[in-house]
């Protein structure tokens, strides 16, 4: 008795109880754990994983390489992440027709499914944005005011006030956002595609994408009415540009017509 109480009261004992119980306890997750419930959901994922890549070396590799890596007829996507190939697929600019200044949107080719498992092989091949859920995406409850000026700070640049979209440099342009999906413009800033920046949530965070999507939403809906005929952003910047060319430039030739007349009078008289 004496010696186990001397063993009790050893400074080692208490270390020596609290490893044997975490033994047992991991022990004892090990054997009720559901472990084919996780093996199953491992197995499924490497299943998507790998369909997408048969999809990938159908459609894509001949562009971006058999690895992802890219070629000079596309860039790598490695790291681009699951959002990426969602948008790009999703709304049909890829796989691209012919090469370009842009690519542009047309009638995707691939179910939602084999978009997923697309966006799924991609997302193995490096980390990058995920694709977002619908509360994530979801304008619902969000702010349009803030919107709007969030919007007009980083947006309208490119997309004009109204999200009509506008020509840019070296046959580039930005795309109209009026029939773009709540989801696709939370991914398009997320991920930046082609000539646009990318917004990633430590630059804009989620509440303010929902806040913009909630400000596009609400300025294409059919309850907008124009008030006061055809306001700055709707026509876009190349009719407005047209507009301002033809009769600033007229006003500036009337100018300088009349100030010629009146010299040439003035000399005479």
């Amino acid at each position: 008795m004496k010696k186990l109480s001397a063993r009790r009261r050893h400074p080692l004992a208490a270390v020596v109880v609290l490893l044997l119980a975490l033994a047992a306890t991991g022990g004892l997750y090990a054997a009720f754990a559901p472990a084919g419930r996780a093996q199953a959901d491992d197995s499924a994922q490497s299943l998507t994983i790998e369909e997408g890549k048969k999809l990938y070396e159908v459609g894509c590799a001949s562009c971006h390489g058999t690895g992802g890596q890219g070629t000079s007829d596309g860039p790598s996507l490695v790291g681009v992440g699951a959002a990426a190939v969602d948008f790009q697929v999703g709304t049909g600019r890829m796989p691209a027709q012919q090469p370009g200044a842009q690519v542009q949107k047309k009638p995707n080719i691939y179910s939602q499914a084999e978009i997923d498992q697309l966006a799924a092989y991609v997302a193995s091949l490096g980390a990058g944005p995920s694709v977002p859920t619908k509360q994530q995406y979801d304008p619902a409850g969000a702010d349009v005011a803030r919107g709007g000026e969030l919007f007009r700070t980083n947006c309208t640049q490119c997309h004009a006030f109204k999200g009509v979209g506008g020509a840019l440099t070296k046959g580039k342009f930005a795309p109209d956002l009026k029939d773009v999906s709540a989801k696709h413009i939370y991914e398009a800033m997320q991920t930046g595609p082609q000539n646009m920046p990318s917004f990633p949530d430590t630059t804009l965070t989620e509440q303010n994408k929902k806040d913009i999507i909630a400000y596009v939403k609400a300025i294409n809906s059919d309850q907008t009415v124009s008030q006061g005929g055809l306001e700055l952003g709707g026509l876009g910047p190349v009719s407005e540009g047209l507009f301002a060319w033809v009769f600033g430039l007229g006003a500036l030739i009337v100018v300088a017509v009349w100030v010629a007349a009146r010299t040439a009078k003035a000399k005479k008289s």
